[in-house]
Parts: structure tokens; C-alpha cells; sequence
């Protein structure tokens, strides 16, 4: 299933405790970690955190380095002593137990003994089954056999979930896909950088190819039909800005009508392969995505979709095959990222358990590191930055009331989540195997794709999360109405219980406003209280709203990386509100605090000057050129150097915090600054 929310960072799961042993920092914020030499309206990136990214390069095993990596680098640890703890003792739990489950898991992905002896064995039979293929028949058979069986989405990516007009529904639905690298960009463009990656690519699925017993000769043929054919489909699919437009991804289709425009796919006898129960309708993201794949089916011969399927195997596998695939795995992607050295293997192990059975291993992680007064005050956190909000719509000078009245609405609806869920997922029917890694990992993806079929016709699930406990990390879901918050995101520097307001404002309480933020987005503001795509503006004040996001866009267009590469303010669109939004909410809530309201300097600073260095502190860091590069093409969230003074140069109280003056390299006029919430 395709997740409908929009996050905080985009980056992996960092799993961290909310609470450890560690002693709480000196001082919240401190000058060691800044560069006061320069004005802070000239550079507040480096002003706020100059010296700190200065003394803490990236790691080799990093492609980024900051806040969120340190934090989830200083704590990860607690996650591997619960992992090893449950290993130690693995034969003393009863046999279906939750630890039994956590350390069988963990326990057969740490056996690299025997999954060298393994080779590529786990997925032999796989390719020799694919070569029997001789129809297209057989070809889209294998269309199934790969979901049902844990073995990948080949040609296209399927799920079930809420229907955006009609919540109450989960339904089937289709989604562009069968690409593999990281956009559609990367097969269409022609620069020196992206024919390097091209052929790197081509590279390395000779090289799968090659450990699998092909020849040399035999690789690169595969290699040239892979990259041909992904290309094809790269070229059908919509961009990342287009997809961005849920009413542009929400086409709903009688079954016959659209049999019919995809005549090459016998979609009934498809979807019973997948166990999927027959419904009147389908929602389709991209329709023309499907409309052309219907003619590559038509112009691809049966060996190019054999060599096709068969990479489909090895792509899938080959993080979890011996060595060989392993580090050629890596050695693609250290060109895409930069990496230097690959991360632990019980790092990667960590990380691959939470993100398989993270309800497993979440129950054991917040019953030692989750304390309820977190939780508590983080209730109250949220409750004030809901007020802060309310008030700010209440002043908006470019609303129309009976607007106003529908935002009110949608804001007093929206569902808080904090900690981790209040009915925890089983996992039921899932075997997990305490000797079996590779098993493990597709029974994992078989009972997945099950366990989402079967939501098929149900009542939609309100309890269900999108990210699993030890997660730094936050998410709105527009479906849902609903805004998330981690255990793992609640501590230092996005919160501390003994922090000061401004600190614990100008982190955790943007971070709050953010996700409020994006139910008022440029996509989530299209859907109603309900979670109901359906427009609640009058014609006039979206329009002024469209014309205040554009202002927004250009700003961000504005900034560069890497001296030449753009931000795209427009893919970007959506997280720039939620910035903006959500400082603003968290400040107009901290100036409702004692601290707030008073002129009292801590470690030399007054409390304004606190809020907003806290939010600095929060995106400090760096990041390798490759990533970068990467990132500015396929993350829908600007480089953190811009985020960091994308909102402030926008809000009054920050100029007034740090004298930020006319001359000064980042002022705006204030008939320039940009106030949407």
C-alpha cells in the first residue's frame, strides 16, 4: 500500500529511544557550537551551527551528518542491546512470544555464516522458474506469483487503502512503478552525471547477472534489455510534481472501462491470482502510466520480459544474498550517495527488524525506554500549539470567514497519536524462523501483501500507524486527519523534560505546527475534516492561497546547491508550508508561556533568541555532494541549510531576536515576507 502522509525528514527510520541513561545536556544551546563571528542576518546557518559542522564531519559510514544522524547514531545502541539481549536468550522464551519472535528475526539476519554458506540458493529456484516462461500469459502470471509470494512489484506497484472520496473504504488500487533507480529522471536526462549513473546502473546488473552463472556476454545482454525497458516505463510515469496533485492520482475506474483501455491484461484473472476480491471499481494514480505499459506488453518480446523478471529477483535479493551481492549492492549505491564504507551489518539488521516486525519490537522498546509523563506533556504541547493555531486563522487579514469556519473545523478534528499505537499489530501467521534469514524476509513480504489484501471491503483502521515507535520522525496523514509522533522523536534536541519552553517550542512545538502545517498544504488543504478529498475554499481565497504558495516557491527556487542545482520550490512546496506554518504556530504558542513573555537571557540569550536557535539546532548538519544531488531530485523536502532559514526570514520576531537589519544578506522588507498561517 502506498502511504498518503507527509513526514518531517524523508531519510530512513532512525531508531532512537525516547528516553536514555545519558545525562541531559548542560546547556541547551550552546556557543561552542556556533560561529559567533558572523551576523546572524548575513548567515544564520552558520552563525547558529558554523562550528559544530565544522568539528563533526560525516562519518564514513554516513552520507549525512546532523541532529537526526547523531541522534539516531548516540541511541540506536539501546535498540541493539534489546536485539542482543533477546539473542542471548532466545531458546528461553516461549516459542510464539514476542521476544522469541524479536530474537528469532534478529538472531538468523546476524547468522552471516550461514548465509554465505547459502550463496545465491534462497532464490535459485526463482530464476530457473522464470526461465521456463515461454507466454505472455506465463509473463503476467509471474505478475502475481511475485506479489503473493514476498518476491517484489514488478511493472507497476499495487496496495489497498482508504478511498480519498470516501474514507470509510479500502480499496484496491494502482500505482505507477517497475523502475529501479531513484526517479524517473535518472533514465531521461543526458548530463554527464546522470550518463555516469546510467552506466553504473547497466554495471550492475551485469554484475547480479555474472553471480547468478550468467556469462559475461549473457550479463550484458540482460543489463542492455533491464535498462531499455526500465527506461520505457521511466518515460510513461508521471513526475514527482505532477503526482504531488491528489486530484491529478485519483481516477476511478469501472473494472470493464478500464479492461479496456489496458487490453493487454486480463485484470480479473490478475487480481484473483493476487487474491484480491473482485469490486466494482479501481482507483488508478496514473492512467497513461497503464495505457503505455499496455503497449510495451504488446512490443516486449518474451526473452526481454524474462531477463526483466529475473532482475526483479536479484534487485530484491540481493541485500539479503552472501557476500558478493551484498557488496556490489553497495558499491551501486556508493555512487548514487557517496558513502564511503557500508554500515554495520547489526546496524542494518537493527534497522531491517524494526522495519519488518516494528510492533514486535516496539512493545519491547517503549516498556524499557517510554516514559507516560512524555507523553503527558507532549498531550499539551499539542493542545497549545491547537490553540496558537486556531488564534492565527482567527487573524488571517486574506480569509474569508465562511473559510475560516471549514479550517476551524478541520483543525478541531485532527487526531493526535504520540508514542506508539494503543492496540499493537500481531503479526499473526507470519513464521518466523530462528536459522531461516532469507525465508524470513519473504514470508515477511508474502504475509504483508496478504495482511494488506485482506483489508479489502473492512472498515478502515484508526488505530493502525505508519511508523513504527523507535522512529525520529513525525507524519500527517490528510486520510486520516490525524498527526503522529513517535516515541522516538521525543527527546533532545527535539525535546527534553528539562529543557526550557523555548527549547521544547522551537523544536518538538515546530515540529507539532509542522504536521498541523500540512493539513493546510498545498495538497492536504484539499481535503476536508473528514479526510474527504473535497474543496471547503471559496473560489476567492484559494486563489489568494495559490498566490501566497507561489511567492513560497519562488523563494525556495531561489537557493542552490552545489553552487549550480536548484531547489525545486515546487516539490518542495508542500514541506516549505509545513515549515513555515509550523514555526510560526510554535512561537505565537510560546509567547503564550511564562518564558514567552519575558526578556530573561539564559547562557546569554534571550528567550526569543532560544526559539529559534533551537529550531536552527534541529537541521544542523551536512551532506555528501552525491547525496545532495540525489536528494534535490527525489526529496520532497528542501536541504536542511534551507529549511533552517527558509521560515525565520519570513517571520518579524526573528529579525527583532537577532537586530537583523536592512544591508544584512538575509533581510526581506516586511512587505516581502511571506505569512500564510
Amino acid at each position: 500500500m502506498k502511504a498518503i502522509y507527509q513526514c518531517l525528514v524523508l531519510a530512513g527510520l532512525f531508531v532512537a529511544p525516547a528516553n536514555t541513561t545519558a545525562q541531559s545536556p548542560k546547556k541547551f544551546i550552546d556557543k561552542s557550537n556556533m560561529n559567533l563571528k558572523v551576523k546572524a542576518g548575513d548567515d544564520f546557518v552558520e552563525y547558529a551551527n558554523g562550528t559544530w559542522v565544522k568539528n563533526n564531519p560525516i562519518p564514513a559510514k554516513e552520507t549525512r551528518w546532523g541532529s537526526f544522524n547523531q541522534l539516531r547514531d548516540f541511541n540506536i545502541q539501546a535498540v541493539k542491546d534489546i536485539l542482543e539481549e533477546a539473542r542471548a536468550n532466545q531458546k528461553s522464551y516461549p516459542v510464539g512470544s514476542i521476544e522469541r519472535r524479536v530474537a528469532d528475526f534478529y538472531a538468523a539476519a546476524m547468522d552471516s555464516v550461514a548465509i554465505e554458506k547459502m550463496g545465491y540458493t534462497p532464490i535459485k529456484p526463482d530464476l530457473d522458474k522464470v526461465n521456463t516462461i515461454s507466454s505472455k500469459k506465463e509473463v503476467l502470471d509471474a505478475l502475481a506469483q511475485f506479489r503473493i509470494s514476498g518476491m517484489g512489484s514488478p511493472l507497476f506497484s499495487f496496495g489497498v487503502g482508504q478511498d480519498r472520496k470516501n474514507v470509510e473504504k479500502m480499496v484496491p488500487q494502482l500505482y505507477q512503478g517497475g523502475t529501479t533507480l531513484p526517479d524517473r529522471d535518472y533514465y531521461l536526462k543526458s548530463d554527464a552525471r546522470s550518463t555516469k549513473i546510467q552506466e553504473a546502473y547497466k554495471n550492475y546488473i551485469k554484475t547480479l547477472f555474472e553471480l547468478v552463472g550468467n556469462s559475461s556476454e549473457q550479463a550484458n545482454a540482460h543489463a542492455t534489455t533491464v535498462f531499455a525497458l526500465e527506461k520505457k516505463l521511466a518515460q510513461a510515469q508521471m513526475s514527482r510534481v505532477e503526482m504531488r496533485d491528489p486530484y491529478k492520482t485519483y481516477n476511478k475506474f469501472a473494472w470493464n472501462e478500464f479492461q479496456q483501455k489496458t487490453t493487454e491484461i486480463d485484470w480479473s484473472t490478475l487480481f484473483q491470482q493476487m487474491n484480491v476480491p473482485k469490486q466494482d471499481s479501481i482507483l488508478v494514480s496514473a492512467p497513461k502510466f497503464f495505457e503505455d505499459v499496455n503497449q510495451i506488453l504488446k512490443e516486449t518480446s518474451i526473452p526481454e520480459w524474462k531477463s526483466y523478471l529475473q532482475w526483479n529477483i536479484l534487485k530484491g535479493s540481493a541485500t539479503h544474498l552472501s557476500s558478493p551481492f551484498v557488496k556490489a549492492s553497495f558499491s551501486f549505491n556508493q555512487l548514487l550517495s557517496g558513502q564511503k564504507v557500508q554500515t554495520p551489518r547489526w546496524q542494518r539488521m537493527a534497522s531491517l527488524t524494526d522495519g519488518t516486525i516494528g510492533e514486535l519490537l516496539g512493545q519491547l522498546y517503549v516498556r524499557k525506554y517510554f516514559k507516560p509523563e512524555a507523553k503527558e506533556r507532549m498531550n499539551e504541547l499539542i493542545e497549545n500549539l491547537r490553540k496558537a493555531f486556531e488564534i492565527r486563522i482567527q487573524k488571517l487579514d486574506w480569509m474569508s470567514e465562511a473559510t475560516k469556519k471549514k479550517a476551524m473545523d478541520k483543525l478541531h478534528a485532527f487526531r493526535p497519536k504520540v508514542g506508539y499505537p494503543d492496540v499493537w499489530r500481531t503479526y499473526e501467521g507470519l513464521e518466523i524462523s530462528g536459522d531461516q534469514y532469507f525465508q524470513n524476509i519473504r514470508n515477511a513480504g508474502a504475509w504483508g501483501f496478504k495482511e494488506n489484501v485482506s483489508q479489502v471491503g473492512k472498515k478502515v483502521d484508526r488505530n493502525r500507524w505508519g511508523m513504527t515507535p523507535p522512529t525520529v520522525n513525525a507524519y500527517y496523514s490528510p486520510v486520516m486527519n490525524e498527526i503522529v509522533f513517535p516515541a522516538g522523536i521525543l527527546q533532545f534536541p527535539f525535546f527534553d523534560p528539562k529543557a526550557d519552553d523555548a527549547i521544547n517550542y522551537g523544536g518538538i512545538g515546530a515540529v507539532i505546527g509542522h504536521e498541523m502545517s500540512h493539513g493546510f498544504d498545498d495538497s492536504g488543504s484539499k481535503y476536508d475534516k473528514d479526510g474527504t478529498l473535497r474543496n471547503w475554499w471559496t473560489d476567492e481565497d484559494l486563489n489568494k492561497f495559490k498566490a501566497k504558495t507561489a511567492l513560497l516557491g519562488a523563494q525556495f527556487d531561489g537557493y542552490k546547491i552545489l553552487d549550480t542545482i536548484r531547489v525545486n520550490g515546487k516539490l518542495t512546496m508542500g514541506e516549505n508550508i509545513g515549515d513555515l506554518g509550523g514555526l510560526n504556530m510554535a512561537y505565537e504558542a510560546f509567547k503564550m508561556t511564562k518564558q514567552g513573555q519575558s526578556k530573561k537571557k539564559i547562557d546569554g540569550f534571550t528567550p526569543d533568541q532560544r526559539f529559534f536557535l533551537s529550531w536552527a539546532q534541529v537541521w544542523r548538519g551536512s551532506t555528501l555532494p552525491e547525496t545532495a544531488a540525489q536528494l534535490i531530485i527525489t526529496d520532497p523536502h528542501s536541504p536542511n541549510e534551507f529549511r533552517t532559514i527558509g521560515a525565520p526570514v519570513n517571520m518579524d520576531a526573528w529579525y527583532e531576536a537577532f537586530n537583523v537589519k536592512p544591508g544584512d544578506k538575509l533581510y526581506k522588507k516586511p512587505e516581502d515576507r511571506i505569512k500564510i498561517w
